[in-house]
Parts: structure tokens; sequence; C-alpha cells
């Protein structure tokens, strides 16, 4: 079966389970390398329609695994009923599969006919297609196969390299030693083998110094998503979130979740001076979300900085469908999910102030803009820490908190800077600079995480330079594909 069109078949579906099964919460991490290889192997042979459909079934399968949490917005917090969540889930897996077939075209029609070429040319385009899927329609940066190697030796590498290094060697590893038992050519071998001996070198060097560490607090309201955002449910969460702070006063930074006071800005200027004020006289900073408007009137998803910090920020990067509708004007109202208030939202300025707290810089980002690599590396030059609010009770018990908070992590590791994350229902976290996670609370819990976080100075060569140098040698592997079947005829 195996040698048939259906066999291949089924290996590129397999291989797309591989790459969601590598990821949190079920963290194999070997099958890292397992998904690439297993679709390299299914595309090595028949026509370039046949190539284009594997890569497309594995897209499918990786996708429709990894994100099926998408039903649980639509559904549970979004009021569609059981056959059109599914099937709106459905027409996204399958719509949004279709990114890998450009650079699938290019592989399948020009590159498989030698052996290097093919691993060269594969590894580069496996990577470039992440990229890909990072910007284009404002980006979807999900199940990217280098956080599968977050629990594995090689991780070091991702202060170096980023995610997508990761990526390129979890890639290159596994189809280069498929390629060299198959060919028999075994010399070969000494490429994934000098790759593994300098990603495994890498995770010896902490990149980052220790200059002090702060306490700090996290507050996980597990506010009810339903009740929310009901007019009567305003004041409740106030006076919660007012009462577990006052047993916090006095620690360096205390942390409250995204949207964690659902009244606008505008109407909390009271509670908010007399937050200020109370976090002042304590020594502490106080960082939240609240909603707020531009000058136009159009919302706006905020962080702000009380007490002993200043500041405001301004999510950037949007979440489709969630935070704003794409082609609003054809599919709003259709379900009560596309017409929710915080579907209006407008996005803040590209460069803003960093919120601080005392004299620290915080690097600040709103739920979903934490997956972006290079959006968090760019958002502050020089921060002390990294700080994320989320509200992930949209997902629901499904796998899609864990995925959350494993690219959290990298985030951490990436840049070499600890990370505190607050969020309503979990998973509120404490996490080191090495993307360790120091601390978590129960999920679907009220609770209060305490604990100490270091402040490092110093650049992570990612910090520095981003994922320019691994889409650069990407973009170098193809063009030596090329040359390497020029030179061939």
């Amino acid at each position: 079966m195996l040698r048939s069109g259906l066999g291949h078949d089924c290996l590129a579906i397999l291989a797309g389970l591989a790459v969601t099964f590598s990821l949190a919460p079920f963290d194999a991490w070997p099958l890292a390398f397992v998904g690439p290889t297993v679709l390299y192997l299914a595309v090595e042979s028949g026509t370039t329609a046949r190539a284009l459909t594997r890569f497309y079934l594995f897209n499918v399968a990786m996708f429709g695994s990894g994100v099926s949490w998408i039903y649980v917005s639509i559904h549970v917090y979004g009021g569609a009923s059981v056959v059109l969540a599914g099937l709106l889930v459905v027409l996204f897996v399958l719509a949004y599969s279709l990114i890998c077939l450009p650079l699938a075209w290019v592989y399948a029609r020009y590159l498989r006919a030698a052996v290097m070429a093919s691993v060269l040319g594969f590894a580069g385009l496996w990577v470039l297609q992440e990229w890909l899927r990072s910007w284009f329609l404002t980006g979807f940066p999900w199940l990217f196969s280098g956080y599968g190697l977050m629990e594995s030796p090689l991780a070091g590498l991702a202060p170096f390299t980023g995610v997508f290094g990761l990526s390129l060697v979890a890639c290159l590893v596994g189809v280069s030693v498929l390629a060299c038992m198959r060919a028999r050519r075994w010399p070969w071998l000494v490429l994934p083998a000098g790759v593994l001996l300098l990603s495994l070198a890498a995770g010896f060097k902490d990149m980052t110094r220790l200059d002090r560490s702060i306490t700090i607090s996290l507050l996980q309201g597990n506010v009810d998503q339903h009740l929310k955002w009901l007019p009567s449910s305003r004041m409740p969460i106030l006076n919660h979130y007012r009462s577990a702070t006052s047993d916090e006063l006095g620690r360096d930074l205390i942390v409250w979740p995204e949207a964690a006071l659902t009244v606008f800005r505008q109407s909390a200027a009271t509670v908010l001076r007399d937050l200020d004020a109370q976090a002042a006289e304590a020594g502490s900073t106080l960082v939240f979300g609240i909603p707020d408007r531009n000058a136009a009137g159009g919302f706006q998803n905020t962080v702000v900085a009380l007490g002993q910090g200043e500041g405001q920020y301004i999510k950037r990067r949007l979440v489709p469908f969630g935070e704003y509708v794409p082609l609003e004007g054809l599919i709003r109202g259709v379900i009560q999910f596309f017409d929710l208030p915080m579907s209006r939202n407008r996005p803040g300025p590209s460069v803003q102030a960093p919120l601080t707290a005392g004299a620290l810089r915080l690097s600040t980002s709103i739920c979903y803009e934490v997956v972006y690599p290079d959006l968090v590396r760019e958002t502050v030059a020089d921060p002390d820490l990294l700080v994320t609010v989320s509200n992930d009770t949209w997902f629901g018990e499904s796998i899609g908190p864990w995925q959350h908070l494993q690219m959290a992590r990298m985030r951490a590791l990436e840049n070499g800077r600890a990370m505190a994350r607050a969020t309503n229902n979990g998973i509120t976290a404490l996490i080191d600079h090495r993307g360790r996670i120091v601390s978590t609370l129960p999920r679907f819990r009220q609770g209060t995480l305490r604990g100490e976080l270091e402040v490092r100075s110093g650049h992570t060569p990612f910090h520095l330079f981003g994922s320019y140098p691994v889409l650069a040698l990407s973009c170098l592997f193809i063009v030596l594909a090329f040359l390497l079947l020029k030179k061939r005829a």
C-alpha cells in the first residue's frame, strides 16, 4: 500500500498529524523530525499534480487537528450551531491549507530530480512556507514545527535562530538522514550530524546576564466569558480584582489579564486614579488590560501601567474575525460571534513607547501578538521583562491554550528574557529566560500566582537580528538546489 499512490496520500496525512502531536500539550518532540520527513517521502514520486495534492493533504491534516479549538470559540462562545460551527471550521481549514501550494509547486515541479537538491530545496521551502504563514493576510503563525523541539535538547538553539531555525533543523536533519539512507551515500550523514552537534552545543551557552530579581503577582479572575461583558458584571469583576490586589500591594509588579476591566478607560477615570494612588503608595506597579477608544471612536485593546509604572500599550496585531471582521460588509451579523463588541477593534501604532515598572522597561504583548516572533522582538529594543496578558477563555478545555503558552515560552527563550503571563482562566504562568515554566496556576480557578523572575541584560543573537539570517539561509538552500540541478543537467 505504501508503494501505491493511495499509500503516499496516507503518508501525507500522517505527516500532518505528526506535526500537531509534536506540539503542546502532547510534546512528543521526536515527531517534529518525523512530520517533515514523512511528507518528504510522500511527495518524492508521482506527477506534479499528485505531489501538490499530498502537500495539501498534509496541511489539511495539520490544521484540522491542530486548530480544532476554533470550533469551541465559534460554537460555545459565538452562538453558532454545531453544524454551522463545524462547517466554518472545515471551510477555514480547507481554504487556509491552500497557502502551501505555490511553494509546493516549486518543489514538485523542479527540485525532486536529484537527492541533494531535493534535501536542500525541501528544507528551505519548508521554512519559507512557515514564514509565509506568519504574515500573509496579517498572518496565522500557528503550528510551526520548531515549537515541537521546545522540550528537546535542541531548544537552546532558539536564542540564536528563533523558532524558524528550529524548524529548519527539524526538517533538514530528518530529510537528509532519510535521503542518505535510501541513496546509500553514508558520507552525507556528516551534514545532519554536524547540524545536531552545533544545535546541542548552542544549548550550553547563556546569552544574557543576571542583574537582579523582582517579585511578581499575577491575578487570574476566571470570569465566565458568557457573563464578562454584561453591564451587571462590571462591578463584581472590578471588586474582585481590587480585593485580590489589596493583598499583593508592596510587590514589585502586579499583573491582571487582558481586558480585566470591562468598562472603557474614559469611564473608569475615578477607579484608575484610586488604583494608581494605592499602587504608588505601596511601591508597586500595576499592569492590566482595559478597553479604550481612539479619537475617531474606534475600540482599542489596551494595557496600562499605574503606580510606580506608567504608560499605555495599544494592541497592534488584531485577531481576524475575533477583533476585526474581514469583508465586514458581507459577514457582519451572520452569527453572534462576528458581532461582538471586541470584533470592532482598531490597531494601535506600530511604534509605541514601552510601559515602565519603576526603572524597568516592559515589552508588552496582548494575547495573539505573542505568537509573532519578530513582532515581540521589535516591540522594545532593550526590554528588562516580557509581559503578556491574554484571555484564553475563548478556547475552553481545548488544546489551544497549551499551544499558546508554548509559543509564549518560545518568545522568552528567543529573547533571553523572563516573561510574566497573566490570563483570565489559564494558563497563567511565570516563565524564565530559558523558556522554562517557573510556576503556573490551575486552569478554571480564581487565584493569584506569586513568585520571582530574573531581570537580565545583554542580547541574544535572535533579539539583535531576528529571523532574517535563517530566512536568508533557507533562500540560499533553494538557490544551491537549483545550482546542483543545473550542474547535473
